[in-house]
């Protein structure tokens, strides 16, 4: 197991709420170290960190995935704050899905602190490959990658739009998405994760690509969400794409006493226009992800968006 111990934020303010010797531990548990993931973890602890005395220390603690997160909730206390898209959270408390027979009432003490950049898919193209549709992967090479949700996700798309036995999938991985384009192995790739995406950078500024965008009816038909990702974001992207994500927010549970969820809160979304200068993803999130939180927020979390002005729905609250 792999730790980034840091201490993290307090705004002034919360002197008032805790003794001055007081400490709170908050141990974050995102994803594998290498992820886009765990590093939003890293910058919202250095963050936090730099509006800080030290009142919260937080521990940034590696996972293997959304699921394992959801599970330890079981088993963990007060200091608990876990990154997950709401709709696992959703099924663990319905005890469907990868959760049927796993179900445990702690699932149902999980509330929402502030949503983080969603999971958001990349149909990325060669413009070697001329292809600017989903419909124009025909006779296409595409690399999917393995055991990723954009793999899971890619392979899905294929099969809704008629595509899964017209399409040529490359057996290379992933992080071989680059070179294999450049070297003509593949016409394109498919990929998940935070936007901008560090491979489609790379991609797009050395080889010039085109990311294809969804149509409405096919994003309704995938069932995902969708999302835009504004025009220049990628070298040579002159206009908006339009495309699908999975959502993904930071959680804890009950047990969080309501001044530690307010400050983690506050202090998360007080720092982020700075977040935002040195990682591009933090520039994505905004008020309007908070419609995607689809179960409870904790009450100190409601406390600060109430202060903040920000709409709640009623199951939020």
């Amino acid at each position: 197991m792999k730790f980034h111990r840091l201490t993290a934020a307090v705004l002034a303010g919360s002197m008032l709420a805790l003794p001055a010797a007081a400490e709170t531990r908050v141990t974050y548990k995102s994803a594998k170290t290498a992820s886009s993931y765990y590093q939003m973890g890293v910058q919202i602890a250095e963050a936090m960190q730099e509006a800080s005395d030290g009142e919260i220390s937080v521990t940034v603690e590696e996972s293997q995935g959304s699921v394992q997160n959801v599970m330890e909730v079981r088993a963990r206390g007060s200091d608990y704050v876990f990154t997950t898209p709401p709709v696992l959270v959703s099924l663990a408390q319905g005890g469907k899905a990868m959760f049927e027979g796993k179900g445990d009432p702690a699932f149902n003490e999980i509330r929402a602190l502030f949503p983080i950049p969603s999971l958001t898919m990349h149909f990325v193209m060669s413009e070697e490959s001329g292809a600017t549709t989903l419909a124009d992967l025909e006779g296409k090479t595409i690399l999917l990658g393995k055991g990723s949700f954009g793999a899971t996700e890619g392979e899905k798309y294929l099969g809704l739009f008629g595509l899964a036995d017209k399409v040529e999938i490359a057996d290379v991985e992933l992080s071989n998405a680059v070179p294999a384009m450049q070297n003509g192995q593949i016409d394109g790739f498919v990929t998940a994760g935070s936007w901008p995406a560090p491979n489609v950078v790379e991609a797009a500024a050395s080889t010039g690509v085109t990311v294809l965008s969804m149509s409405d009816e096919q994003i309704a038909e995938t069932g995902r969400t969708k999302l835009v990702i504004p025009a220049g974001t990628y070298a040579g992207q002159d206009e908006d794409i339009v495309t699908t994500s999975l959502p993904v927010a930071a959680y804890t549970t009950t047990k969080m006493d309501d001044e530690t969820a307010y400050q983690l809160t506050k202090t998360y979304w007080e720092s982020k226009a700075k977040l935002g200068e040195s990682s591009a993803w933090w520039n994505g999130v905004d008020e309007a992800l908070m419609e995607n939180i689809t179960g409870q927020i904790h009450p100190g979390a409601v406390r600060y968006y109430e202060e903040a002005g920000m709409a709640l729905t009623d199951a939020q609250k």
